[in-house]
């Protein structure tokens, strides 16, 4: 009996000495939950990369000012989250061949989404959200307690060959283009080279030197992330103004052809642009654990889907033409439900975790400084990150910012500071010039 009262007392004994500590603990839980929600509430949280449907932007019927389904993001998810802005990616495909008849259907489709994007700000929603031409717009749009809207250019195939389009696409609201995505485009290679060791151009086309003087110009920001590392370096050495990668990650954590080495962040830095982190999952964390029977019902769900929509094709880049050829409307909804397949249903293991897109922006810094990083998301395009999976928990890339040491400063220019700053001194460029 005593020796059971012994026991039972430094039983009792250990919980009085241990509910201090967890006291403690849960108290400086609640004190950087507390932190993290003030700051989120201050800063202006602009996230550079998210694509869109113009499905969802219609007058009647389900629209972006609605809690969507299938969407990772909406007016209602940002508001929820406390998103403060996104650039809304103005996107295209592109055909085979490099030809009139490619150029004509891109653009066509790019003025859809440029027109689509208007309608949320001008009809749809002008209370709630406002399209933001500068970065003095995106300030004043946020202490007015709107969405900050800003219309991004993913590919630059839409612009044809015809120069003037990019002042079009400009005067539109496009604030920032890359020259190419995921193929080679009449103005520059893709980063989709690495993958086959096949090149068009060796960097940029001739065509393509000249957009990038004429984005210049009209002060449009230049976006590398899809094109080519060599590409990027010519482009550094044309550009008069600061360039940014919309969407990137780092390729010393993750070894993929979309994401930045340090040489590039290097001279990301002495350009003094800014890198915007991507919250791609398979561009964050790399090399997942082999499952073979994962993989094997992958590839049979892959396979069905590709018969659901009549892909016929077997190589990668042959099924990519081909789902680039469907309807907008049907390649949207193929789209959709390969990304459930790939990022829902099979994932890769482990996911990504929040902590493991932090650590992308944790290198970042430490090679370029704080005053060269950004955040974006790629949602609706893929995302995947757990914890980030739709903006309704942007909190937690703050919380998480804040629990690494991150001053509200910090937090402020790596959420927007960083990337107004770039787009402010691509206004001051294009300015001079015009002078």
């Amino acid at each position: 009996m005593r020796t059971q009262t012994g026991r039972l007392g430094i039983s009792l004994l250990s919980m009085l000495v241990a509910a201090p500590v967890m006291a403690q603990q849960s108290a400086a839980d609640v004190a950087l939950l507390a932190k993290a929600k003030a700051i989120h509430a201050r800063v202006l949280s602009l996230d550079t990369h998210v694509d869109i449907a113009p499905t969802n932007f219609n007058v009647d019927g389900p629209n972006y000012t609605q809690r969507l389904p299938r969407t990772q993001v909406d007016l209602v998810k940002m508001e929820d989250g406390g998103l403060g802005g996104v650039f809304l990616a103005v996107y295209v495909g592109q055909s085979a061949n490099l030809d009139s008849a490619g150029f004509a259907r891109a653009n066509a489709q790019a003025l859809e989404k440029f027109a689509s994007i208007h309608r949320l700000t001008d009809t749809l929603a002008p209370a709630r959200a406002g399209l933001a031409l500068t970065a003095a717009d995106a300030r004043r749009l946020h202490a007015e307690g709107k969405r900050v809207i800003f219309i991004g250019i993913e590919n630059g195939f839409s612009i044809g060959a015809d120069i003037t389009n990019v002042q079009k696409f400009f005067d539109l609201g496009g604030r920032y283009m890359s020259l190419a995505h995921n193929g080679h485009s009449q103005l520059s290679d893709s980063n989709t080279g690495e993958r086959d060791g096949v090149w068009l151009h060796h960097g940029l086309s001739p065509l393509g030197r000249l957009v990038i003087a004429e984005m210049n110009r009209v002060g449009m920001m230049i976006d590398i992330s899809h094109p080519s590392k060599e590409s990027m370096m010519q482009t550094l050495t044309i550009t008069k103004a600061p360039i940014i990668a919309s969407h990137s990650g780092v390729r010393a954590l993750c070894n993929h052809s979309r994401n930045l080495d340090d040489e590039q962040l290097l001279a990301m830095k002495k350009n003094n642009g800014v890198v915007q982190i991507v919250a791609f999952n398979s561009y964050v964390k790399c090399n997942p654990v082999k499952d073979n029977a994962r993989e094997t019902a992958r590839a049979a769900a892959n396979e069905q889907l590709r018969k659901e929509f009549g892909i016929s094709a077997a190589r990668r880049d042959s099924v990519r033409a081909q789902v680039e050829a469907l309807p907008e409307g049907t390649r949207n909804d193929y789209l959709a439900k390969q990304e459930d397949i790939t990022a829902r249903r099979y994932p890769s293991d482990p996911a990504a975790t929040v902590a493991d897109y932090v650590n992308h922006i944790d290198y970042a810094v430490k090679i370029m400084g704080v005053d060269h990083v950004g955040i974006s998301s790629d949602f609706d395009g893929g995302g995947g990150v757990d914890g980030y999976r739709d903006a309704t928990q942007a909190l937690n890339i703050t919380t998480e910012l804040v629990k690494r040491g991150y001053s509200e400063a910090d937090i402020a220019k790596i959420w927007s500071g960083n990337l107004l700053r770039v787009l402010t001194d691509v206004e001051k460029v294009a300015k001079a010039q015009k002078k």
